[in-house]
């Protein structure tokens, strides 16, 4: 009788994970830049100072100055931070709704996997930005409406790879020999299931981010988001569109490029963080 033993998943090799580790550390301290320097700015360069009206960029303002002689680097700092408060409860409201909706359709009754169903399919049909717009006029604009428009629509594509990685985990040994223990679903769900969830949670949370981000400042360039006195992303590139073409070119150029230098961070944390977890990472 000859015994065949099944080659275990590889684990990633130092010498390919080293690159991702370096790219996500690099990623991880361009954030943490951004976060310290809006908290440490303070209230310094938002002031109104009409003698430095729209000055091109300087050793005194990197970035140049705005209509009313505010520093465009310190506003656009600003923003960053305030689209990554907005972004990290819209991410975090839309991961627990798909875990949430995930345990319920592939924990429970065929009824529930189909209503479950049919809401992903129906959000998922429908226009993305059409309906973020129509969520935040909705619920009057401001910060809040902003979050609840982003959490509201982002969960579907999470809901759908947990409620995989759950059919996957509920069919092994130690549910199947917990479930003849008797354990109730809730027991399994808590001790079994969601442990398992972790990782992918994790991962869909923190590349829900830049979604969240993008949207905010889309959300706020249409005027249905931010309020215009805050200094937010979508403001700033909303107010550039007015001098654009008389050539105040750094007025719309830098918050663009930070904004996707941001998201490209994020972005790279997410796949690092995705790439770090999949076993068959290793693989060729």
């Amino acid at each position: 009788m000859t015994v065949v033993f099944e080659k275990p998943p590889e684990t990633p090799s130092l010498e390919r994970v080293r690159p991702v580790i370096v790219a996500m550390g690099i990623a991880v301290l361009l954030l943490v830049a951004i976060l310290l320097a809006a908290s440490l700015t303070g209230m310094s360069g938002l002031a109104s100072d009409f003698q430095m009206r729209l000055q091109p960029p300087s050793w005194q303002h990197p970035f140049g100055t705005d209509m009313f002689g505010r520093d465009v680097l310190a506003r656009t700092i600003k923003g960053l931070a305030l689209s990554f408060r907005v972004g990290f409860l819209a991410a975090g409201i839309s991961v627990v709704i798909a875990t949430c909706l995930a345990i319920a359709a592939a924990s429970g009754s065929r009824i529930a996997d189909g209503i479950v169903s049919f809401f992903i399919d129906m959000t998922m049909g429908l226009p993305h930005l059409v309906l973020l717009i129509l969520i935040s006029f909705a619920l009057g604009g401001g910060a809040a409406a902003v979050v609840i428009a982003v959490a509201v629509t982002h969960w579907p594509r999470l809901t759908r790879i947990l409620r995989a990685e759950i059919l996957q985990v509920r069919n092994a040994d130690y549910v199947a020999v917990s479930r003849n223990f008797g354990r109730s679903r809730w027991f399994i769900a808590r001790h079994h299931i969601l442990p398992h969830l972790v990782p992918q949670m994790i991962v869909g949370f923190v590349l829900l981010f830049p979604h969240a981000i993008l949207h905010e400042a889309g959300l706020t360039f249409l005027g249905f988001g931010l309020e215009p006195g805050k200094p937010a992303i979508g403001i700033l590139l909303s107010e550039s569109m007015r001098y654009l073409m008389a050539g105040k070119w750094w007025l719309g150029l830098f918050p663009g490029l930070l904004l996707l230098v941001a998201v490209l961070c994020f972005d790279v944390i997410g796949n690092g963080l995705r790439a770090l977890t999949d076993p068959r990472g290793g693989r060729s």
